[in-house]
């Protein structure tokens, strides 16, 4: 009933909420974007993003399908790798964002293990910035960090969100008083995300806690320390938005490949493309 064609078109759609950018991530021209999401809405009988010249939203319907389309595709996947005999083997070294700890994440990679069992996965969970050097430095095969920033156009992009001031729950931050930060350790981009918004704005500022993980960033923010620079999409139970805030702008965040390129790798990001939406998600 669901062409797999159309189904990897609509998740990338709803990863990345643009059509030119679904586009550009599969190689395709917008019309056939276009194309691929009117025929899927046709054969659900449902429209699945409300969309304008400013902005693509998915519809309660399109929330559904994203779970659907996930497993429909995934079992296509499995019976082609059934059929085709392909049994992939080797080394692989992921690294993953800080940011992905608290998500879905592990799903994607189990699924992963159980589909590829014959692949040695190596996991490294560390901040963006680190991740990038250790890939540049040959150490790592691929890598879902953030971009570095709006200039930064390596790898594939994954999904894009803004990023925002969180604190504990009625959190308010003194205009008068230098802003209290909570923040990563040197790489880190969010870090240096939040110094360089609040230097142009000319708002003081003071490390009031720093941690190399984000369980103890969020620790620190729950007992009312402070303020983190966060991905919205992102925002940890127990945290939220603080106002009187300069903006943080937009994140994005991107799968990267070493210059040692294997099928294994390849098919690492296929799923982990094919599942982001679930990184948008808490477990």
């Amino acid at each position: 009933m669901y062409d797999p064609a159309q189904l990897r078109t609509f998740l990338t759609v709803a990863q990345t909420l643009s059509f030119t950018q679904a586009a550009g991530r599969l190689g395709v021209r917008q019309s056939t974007v276009s194309q691929h999401v009117r025929r899927l809405e046709e054969a659900t009988g449902r429209p699945l993003f409300l969309r304008d010249t400013h902005r693509v939203e998915l519809t309660e319907d399109g929330e559904a399908m994203l779970g659907f389309a996930r497993t429909i595709l995934e079992a296509h996947e499995r019976a082609a790798a059934w059929f085709t005999g392909t049994r992939l083997r080797g080394r692989l070294r992921f690294g993953a964002s800080e940011d992905f700890v608290l998500t879905r994440l592990p799903e994607i990679l189990e699924a992963f293990r159980h589909q590829h069992p014959e692949v040695d996965l190596e996991l490294s969970v560390e901040l963006s910035g680190t991740l990038h050097e250790r890939l540049d430095a040959g150490r790592l095969d691929l890598v879902l960090a953030k971009r570095r920033g709006p200039e930064d156009e390596r790898g594939r992009l994954v999904w894009r969100d803004r990023m925002v001031w969180i604190g504990a729950e009625g959190l308010r931050v003194d205009p008068d008083r230098p802003v209290p930060l909570i923040v990563f350790p040197p790489p880190g981009i969010t870090r240096a995300r939040a110094l360089e918004v609040l230097e142009r704005d000319g708002r003081a500022w003071r490390i009031a806690c720093t941690s190399g993980s984000l369980s103890g960033l969020v620790a620190a923010a729950r007992a009312g320390l402070g303020v983190m620079a966060h991905t919205r999409g992102l925002v940890p139970p127990g945290l939220a938005r603080v106002p009187g805030l300069p903006d943080l702008g937009p994140v994005e965040f991107a799968l990267l490949r070493g210059p040692r390129v294997s099928a294994a790798a390849e098919a690492l990001a296929a799923a982990v493309l094919s599942g982001a939406d679930r990184l948008t998600r808490t477990g």
